[in-house]
């Protein structure tokens, strides 16, 4: 087929564009525009966030300052997470050149372990989806607190007065409506979540009207504390490290910290003030691999970040241009392959800093990924794909053999299970969250995922924070996963995973996706499309991506479905009866590439490449 006229362009039908870029035939065209900037660039999941983002290098910050004022204002939003959650974040430092992982998952609180939610009900297999119950220690405020102190250039004050403006009352958005509409009888179970989240109480629409403004007084006491705690630690001769951090523990230790408290056990929770006490931010090395001289960076083994990296170790070994872009075998070779690390994910991934001790250089091992690709069937789908054995390759022996034998990726669930304490399977899967990306001229860069809180969210007293929902992503079975069982003090292995990538000593790409366990299926192919197939960051963004459902979800009932493949709608006829021939339960979506955010960094101009999801509210600012 030959385009030789712009003419065509005018004659041609949307959906008949649409079909054409994503297979390939009309390189170039997408349906967001790539976001070119020299100074700076901002990227996150709704447009007022991002534009907090931009009013902080205006006022002289850096990407760090940017992103916590980004993380600030999403919270703020309940853009599927609120104060209360957690935040996993990758900063590229440029005067160490080093990336340096921030760990802000909360940990199980005080009581919170395998007997007491059997006792609780005999018949829920895992902790519950929703509630005080649900609900891990909060991360967000710690992590938000460490980044700004360590890296930050502005003050507390500077990077919240956005947050707290919303706070006062901002406009919502039509998903926000949907989704507190959708979960109020939910949400009425809970005394100080009600009268914020359902303004209309008794009336027929009981959320919030589209356009109309959300007012949290609680929350923006909240942030004014500590804000207060940052400017009497200035007035007192601290620097502006030690004040902040002030901030930090009038939060966790202060009176915050004992409203939070009461609020969340006069609800039936469990949180004490010695588990916020207690809980502390980590910064630490993230986990790397190269793939074709292309360094990438992800957290480690207490979210799901490792398995891109063992994918990619995997993948090094085939040549995926000459498959060619999403053709049966290239679908096939990627689906078997996230099954296969996916597996390795659900049994030997947990907390690296309460024991036992998880078998990361084995499974980021080079010889250890040639072994799996001997594991794969690449004619058929295999529904029963199996963990490997990554101790032989650290040079160790595996202490739990006799488990790792019995394990199945369908764990069996009783009959009877209560799911109302359940997320829905589909919901839970794809459980979405947001993202951030800042970089600025001087070399700093933060890829952010953070998340928890997400309405339905229980608000712990007159906090104004609604408390994270991660609890659910702990085992009560060692049998399903014996590095993951829920103990207190631990963190639960979450599906939240930023990345980085360096090539040649200097950043190449950062970027991030929401959703649950399809995160780093979708950061994979979005990576493999600039690297193997010359995309641009927005088109990468944008090129219709493939999720399996064989792995266990990390939510709800944790259910694993073999053989489900969800393709996009462009996907040619051929390709789906191949599919379906190898053993596939095809099912198909318009969108199903993230939604994505990122940054490509070009080095031969200067300029930074922002992009951002073309479905969404995902919104950039550049300058």
């Amino acid at each position: 087929m030959k385009l030789r006229s712009g003419r065509i362009f005018r004659i041609l039908t949307p959906f008949l564009l649409f079909l054409l870029v994503a297979t390939g035939i009309l390189p170039g065209r997408t349906e967001k525009p790539v976001l070119h900037g020299r100074h700076w660039v901002a990227i996150t999941g709704k447009p007022l966030a991002a534009t907090a983002g931009a009013m902080m290098f205006q006022k002289g910050g850096n990407a760090v300052d940017a992103a916590c004022a980004m993380l600030a204002a999403t919270c703020t939003m309940y853009d599927v997470l609120s104060w209360g959650g957690e935040t996993q974040a990758l900063v590229y430092n440029p005067i160490t050149k080093k990336v340096i992982g921030i760990n802000a998952l909360g940990v199980a609180p005080t009581g919170a372990t395998p007997e007491f939610f059997r006792e609780k009900n005999e018949d829920l297999p895992y902790p519950p989806a929703y509630g005080p119950l649900a609900a891990v220690t909060p991360g967000t405020p710690g992590g938000l607190l460490t980044m700004l102190a360590e890296w930050g250039r502005l003050s507390l004050r500077d990077v919240l007065a956005p947050a707290m403006q919303m706070a006062e009352g901002y406009p919502v958005e039509a998903d926000f409506v949907r989704r507190t509409e959708g979960s109020k009888d939910r949400i009425k179970e809970w005394p100080y979540s009600k009268p914020v989240l359902l303004p209309h109480l008794g009336e027929a629409h009981e959320a919030p009207h589209v356009g109309e403004n959300l007012r949290q007084p609680d929350l923006l006491s909240t942030l004014a504390k500590m804000v207060e705690a940052e400017d009497r630690a200035l007035a007192d001769g601290k620097s502006r490290k030690e004040a902040i951090y002030a901030a930090y523990d009038r939060f966790y230790r202060g009176d915050i910290a004992e409203e939070f408290v009461r609020g969340c056990q006069e609800q039936g929770g469990l949180i004490t003030a010695a588990d916020l006490d207690n809980w502390q931010v980590y910064l630490e090395e993230p986990v790397k691999t190269d793939y074709k001289g292309i360094e990438v960076y992800k957290l480690t083994t207490w979210v799901q970040g490792p398995v891109m990296l063992q994918a990619l170790n995997m993948l090094e070994n085939i040549d995926l241009k000459k498959m060619g872009h999403n053709s049966v075998n290239y679908i096939h070779t990627l689906y078997q392959i996230m099954n296969h690390v996916y597996a390795d994910r659900d049994f030997y991934y947990g907390d690296p800093y309460v024991p036992p001790e998880e078998p990361i250089r084995g499974l980021l091992s080079k010889e250890y990924a040639r072994s799996r690709l001997g594991k794969i069937n690449w004619n058929l789908n295999d529904p029963g794909v199996k963990p490997g054995d990554p101790y032989p390759f650290q040079g160790g022996v595996n202490p739990f053999a006799d488990l790792l034998k019995k394990w199945t990726n369908v764990p069996s669930s009783k009959k009877d299970m209560n799911r109302d304490h359940m997320m829905p399977r589909d919901e839970a899967f794809t459980a979405g969250t947001t993202s951030i990306q800042a970089a600025d001229k001087d070399g700093w860069i933060v890829s952010v995922t953070p998340s928890g809180g997400w309405i339905p969210a229980c608000i712990a007293g007159r906090t104004g924070i609604g408390m994270s929902q991660r609890m659910q992503s702990f085992v009560l079975d060692e049998a399903l996963n014996p590095y993951n069982v829920l103990e207190p003090g631990k963190r639960p292995r979450a599906t939240l995973t930023p990345g980085l990538a360096l090539k040649d000593g200097r950043p190449y790409l950062s970027f991030a996706v929401q959703g649950g366990d399809t995160q780093d299926q979708n950061l994979l192919q979005f990576f493999l499309n600039m690297v193997e197939f010359g995309m641009n960051v927005q088109e990468a963004c944008e090129a219709p991506n493939i999720n399996s459902y064989q792995m266990q979800s990390s939510f709800g009932d944790h259910a694993a479905e073999p053989g489900r493949l969800l393709l996009n709608a462009v996907t040619p006829q051929k390709v789906r009866d191949n599919l379906a021939l190898m053993g596939y339960r095809l099912e198909f979506d318009r969108y199903t590439s993230g939604p994505i955010n990122a940054v490509f960094f070009d080095w031969k101009h200067g300029t930074f490449w922002g992009g951002s999801s073309n479905f969404g509210d995902d919104y950039g600012v550049v300058w």
